[in-house]
Formats: C-alpha cells, sequence, structure tokens
C-alpha cells in the first residue's frame, strides 16, 4: 500500500503560491530557514505525485532537483502515460486518482511525497493522506493559491511536533486518519 506525504511551505494567511502562481516569496526564505528536514524527508520517498499546475511550474527548476525520483503527474488535460524525463527522472500522466494509486501500487511504491494544493487537497478528500509537514513563513499574500480547500467532511489532525525555525518561520507536523486506497 502506498502511503501519501506532503511537506509544504506557505504564507502566514495559508497560500502556497502567489496569484498568478509565484513561489519567489517562498524561495527567498530558503537562505535563511536553514535544515527544515526537507532533505530527509526527500531521502525517504520512492516517488513524486503532484498536480499539472505543480509540475509546470517546477518544469522551470533545475531537474537535478527531482534526484532521479519517478514523478507522476494529476492531469485531466495532459496526455496520459509517460513524458519526458526530468533529468533523471520519470514522468507518467495518470487521469484521476485512482488511475494514480493504482499505477504507485503497481510499482511497489510505499511512500510518495504529494505536492501542490490541488494534489493535496484530493488526497486529504479522499482519506489518503498520511502526514503534513508545514512550514508557515511570515508572510502575508493577501490572496494566492490556497493550500486548503473544500471538504467533504472535516478531516481531524494530530499535530505530532511544532518547531520555530529562523527569520520566524514555524514548523508543523500534522498526522492523519488514513484509508487504504483500495
Amino acid at each position: 500500500m502506498t502511503t501519501f506525504h506532503a511537506f509544504l511551505g506557505c504564507s502566514l494567511d495559508g497560500f502556497i503560491a502567489g496569484p498568478a502562481g509565484e513561489l519567489s516569496w517562498l524561495t527567498d526564505f530558503d537562505e535563511v530557514l536553514g535544515d527544515t528536514g526537507f532533505d530527509a524527508f526527500f531521502a525517504s520517498i520512492e516517488a513524486l505525485a503532484m498536480g499539472r499546475v505543480t509540475y509546470e511550474a517546477m518544469l522551470q527548476f533545475d531537474p537535478a532537483f527531482y534526484r532521479g525520483v519517478p514523478i507522476h503527474v494529476l492531469s485531466r488535460t495532459l496526455d496520459e502515460g509517460a513524458h519526458p524525463n526530468l533529468g533523471r527522472s520519470t514522468v507518467t500522466v495518470h487521469p484521476d486518482l485512482p488511475a494514480l494509486v493504482d499505477a504507485l501500487a503497481a510499482a511497489h511504491v510505499t511512500r510518495a511525497y504529494a505536492d501542490g494544493g490541488r494534489t493535496v487537497q484530493a488526497l486529504l478528500a479522499a482519506g489518503l493522506l498520511a502526514d503534513l509537514v508545514l512550514t508557515r513563513v511570515p508572510v502575508l499574500l493577501g490572496e494566492g493559491v490556497p493550500l486548503f480547500g473544500p471538504l467533504p467532511a472535516p478531516v481531524p489532525a494530530q499535530l505530532e511536533s511544532v518547531r520555530q525555525l529562523p527569520a520566524g518561520a514555524v514548523q508543523s507536523t500534522y498526522r492523519f486518519g488514513t484509508a487504504s486506497p483500495e
């Protein structure tokens, strides 16, 4: 069974990107945050699961960032199946969450990194997100891409840890009761 894990940064007012998808407000903090635990987290995952918008934004980053980890994209608009690699990382597009879950299970992936607002929201709604490491940086955007959206029912979260990072950022780790993806 594949478990899904998120490691995200957001503004103080809950946005993961600005109104036009910009991330500079977040990447500017990377230099001062120090060790956020992301490298250890990334080393623990076997695949990435992200939506089309996140995938298209990440096309502008250095492909070496993905370290050869397979990338799985949820999209109704991109062609289903294999796409050109990002560096050493294979890219596969899936039309919906069940197809993604089935593909990861068939590949024997046990831990997947869920990235992007809509993907995290879909996994939360389906009861498939195991945990979330959320780093709130002290900046207010006023508008943008929200981390959370509508859910079919309340999703209880258990706070596992909180730590203060440099520059006033706060990192919280939450666990969720997850359902089997089968």
